[in-house]
């Protein structure tokens, strides 16, 4: 590797990112197959992301667990901001609650890699998972009976506290 100028600890670093990647694939598979806000590119994106800040953090000289620690945190915050983007408000629900919840796992996955522990991460990655594709069939029939019971009843119109008059 070192013909390409690469030294072992950059392939590595190298291989943790797409180990990110990777993990954070199914999730944004399930994520367009539903059709929802996000498409294949988003989560794993994320998760390279938050792996590839943990990973810079981590080469600076002795950062110490309190300079991993404020890492972790701009990615925590960072990554909440990006999230919020997925949900939207329309009239009285609120949908992609899920999709901003499994962005913000995402990167929970690339930062779990980053600090090498790949264990937390196929942990995140196969919950997140395994939760979207079982729990969405048991959201939909409790949507479903919710809808059976509100039929023939007017709803409350929408709360335009801040519409602009």
């Amino acid at each position: 590797m070192r013909e390409l100028g690469l030294e072992p600890a950059a392939l590595f670093e190298l291989l943790r990112i797409l180990l990110a990647f990777a993990l954070a694939f199914p999730i944004a598979w399930e994520r367009a197959r539903g059709h929802r806000s996000v498409g294949f590119r988003t989560l794993p994106i994320v998760a390279m992301a938050a792996c590839g800040f943990t990973l810079i953090g981590r080469s600076v000289a002795d950062i110490g667990a309190e300079g991993e620690a404020r890492v972790l945190q701009g990615i925590i915050s960072g990554i909440g901001f990006v999230g919020a983007g997925a949900i939207v408000k329309q009239g009285t629900s609120v949908r992609g609650l899920v999709t901003a919840a499994s962005i913000w796992n995402a990167g929970a996955i690339g930062a779990a890699v980053g600090f090498e522990r790949a264990e937390i991460a196929v942990a995140l990655s196969l919950i997140n998972l395994i939760s979207n594709l079982l729990l969405t069939r048991y959201d939909n029939q409790n949507q479903d009976e919710d809808e059976e019971e509100v039929e023939g009843k007017q709803r409350d119109p929408p709360d335009d506290t801040f519409s602009r008059k």
